[in-house]
């Protein structure tokens, strides 16, 4: 057999690639106390976010773990999985380290992610990028992605809207390519219908789905009931359940924010949906407090409500006009309070919200989007002067019938009184209908727009 002198330059190239990416030396550190979800090791300096290993000795039982912070000599790490079976002084080592076990070197990689790519798309990934799907490993290797926020004087402006699939969106809360909308609802209103309703029908050539916090059994139900085989074909969906550790529900939806810029950047238009931006806070306030952050807003303390805008500045369109991010993130309204400490929060950073009414819901309305009370800002910029006239209108006969329905009922309003009440109490079959869709239904952006100019030319 003849080897060729490129082959074996090759190789030698791969050879140096390796020795040169390992540690110059042996570190190790040791166990010194578990509190609540944080180990404190001692010895081992490591920057923030860096990945390690600990072993207890005597045992092929490995914990894979995180720096989430350092106090002198003092490293703070948070297990990615369960710590159940940790020995008191284990040892711990940096990840891609070599340290001895059983009389031998043995190196262990802490995570072995799937390589974000075109490969990912139809995969189901836990918050580390590692497979669910039982589909096995990738064959490429996972490489850092860059997550800088970009300059946002090189943000390329939304200027063109996005279908969604939804007549209520589409015509009365249009969306622009690159927009970040928070959906805030209680439990039981249809939020998970909402969201299956936009993943299926948004136009876009990737959808990249956060399940964060969530229910376990949700996670199989919305990847086989709620995806229909084509929009999965085109997904990739991050799953980090409720049963998860703090720190695997935190990196679910900066994960999924990492794979939603990797394919913006390649040029894709990508939505992204992250279910929900609550329990992502949720799960950074058990960080911060067992760091020993004070609770400052209904025990959640200063970090999160810096981690919000770190992690939603980093969507939306990018340097290319031929790529966006356009996001959705669930808020989850605990008794239906909207001035909860991380709506409030999120309200402020976000380009418009829906708001889920549980009236709605429980009158038999889907989707239970309130019109009055949600806001697109980006609508001005993306529809003709004459839709967003339209939109207004209907807005305003809506409006005037909610205001005037308990006289109604009563017997109490004299029609002919106001001419906007009668326009709206003989339209206002039409506007429900027009309101409601079913979840199988596709309402088109245009033809959303032209019912929209139908009705309200009946007003005039």
């Amino acid at each position: 057999m003849t080897i060729r002198a490129d082959q074996v330059h090759s190789k030698l190239n791969l050879a140096l690639d390796h020795f040169r990416s390992g540690p110059k030396s042996i570190r190790e550190g040791r166990l010194k106390k578990v509190s609540g979800f944080v180990l404190e090791v001692e010895g081992l300096p490591l920057p923030m976010g860096a990945s390690a290993c600990i072993w207890s000795q005597g045992s092929e039982y490995f914990i894979d773990a995180e720096c989430i912070g350092f106090n002198g000599g003092i490293t703070y790490l948070m297990a990615i999985d369960s710590i159940d079976g940790i020995s008191p002084g284990a040892l711990v080592y940096p990840a891609n380290t070599p340290f001895m076990a059983n009389g031998v070197y043995t190196i262990r990689n802490s995570v072995k992610p799937l390589a974000i790519g075109n490969q990912l798309l139809g995969r189901i990934v836990d918050g580390f990028g590692r497979p669910l799907d039982g589909k096995g490993e990738g064959e490429l290797q996972a490489r850092p992605v860059n997550t800088r926020s970009l300059n946002p004087m090189e943000r390329h402006p939304i200027h063109e809207p996005m279908d969604t699939g939804l007549r209520s969106v589409n015509s009365m809360l249009t969306i622009g390519r690159g927009q970040r909308i928070g959906i805030f609802a209680g439990s039981g209103v249809g939020k998970s219908v909402t969201l299956g309703m936009l993943s299926r029908n948004c136009v876009a050539d990737v959808i990249v789905v956060s399940l964060v916090g969530e229910r376990s059994r949700e996670v199989r139900e919305f990847c086989e009931d709620i995806l229909d085989p084509e929009t999965a074909k085109r997904a990739v969906v991050v799953a980090a359940p409720a049963d998860s550790s703090p720190l695997a529900r935190a990196k679910g939806a900066w994960y999924a924010t990492e794979i939603a810029t990797w394919f913006r950047d390649h040029d894709k238009h990508v939505v992204l949906i992250v279910d929900s931006l609550t329990r992502f806070a949720m799960a950074q306030r058990e960080i911060g407090l067992s760091l020993g952050e004070a609770p400052v807003s209904r025990g959640y303390p200063p970090s999160v409500f810096g981690k919000i805008p770190e992690l939603l500045e980093k969507v939306g369109n990018g340097k290319s006009p031929h790529g966006s991010i356009t996001a959705f993130y669930t808020l989850l309204l605990e008794g239906d309070d909207i001035n909860d400490p991380v709506a409030d929060t999120a309200r402020g950073v976000l380009d418009g919200h829906f708001f889920l009414s549980r009236e709605l819901a429980d009158s038999g309305h889907y989707p239970a989007i309130d019109i009055e009370k949600s806001i697109s800002r980006a609508m001005p910029r993306v529809v003709k002067p004459e839709h967003l006239m339209a939109a207004r209108r209907f807005k305003q006969l809506y409006s005037r019938y909610m205001r005037g329905r308990d006289l109604l009922s009563m017997g109490a309003y004299a029609p002919g009184t106001d001419p906007d009440f009668d326009a709206a109490i003989r339209l206002w079959p039409k506007m429900q209908k027009f309101l409601q869709q079913d979840i199988s239904e596709v309402a088109h952006f245009d033809g959303a727009v032209d019912s929209l100019m139908s009705i309200v030319a009946e007003a005039a």
